[in-house]
């Protein structure tokens, strides 16, 4: 009778730990740059001195400042799921699938490291 894995191995929770790390630290890198991109959107050159094209630029503006705001609100999400993967790794309850209960795939986990279904419980949903 061939026992089941029920959780990952502490080496193998350490290998996550750093790929979710290095994601969070890349997904503030960019929070930070969208955020910026609306924050600084203030600029004081010369374009609003002519009026004939102020309107669709300031209607433009607005879109991309609504479109960056989306941004960030997802790019916020995505940096929460991967904080609490890795309180899932320091609980070690981390690659559990919350469905089946079955280990998720390595590989999975290591494209997506805030999964928190296998696969199958994901094809379940459908």
């Amino acid at each position: 009778m061939v026992d089941e894995a029920t959780r990952y191995s502490d080496a193998d929770l350490a290998e996550f730990k750093v790929i979710i790390l290095s994601k969070i630290q890349k997904a503030q890198a960019d929070l930070d740059l969208i955020k910026s991109a609306y924050m600084n959107d203030l600029n004081n050159g010369t374009d609003d001195t002519s009026p004939t094209f102020k309107a669709f630029e300031e209607g433009s503006e607005t879109m991309s400042k609504e479109a960056n705001s989306q941004l960030a609100i997802r790019q916020e999400k995505f940096i929460r799921d991967l904080k609490n993967a890795l309180f899932r790794v320091e609980n070690k309850t981390y690659g559990v699938c919350k469905v089946t209960g079955k280990l998720i795939g390595k590989e999975r986990l290591k494209i997506v490291p805030h999964a928190t279904m296998s696969i199958e419980a994901k094809n379940l949903q459908r």
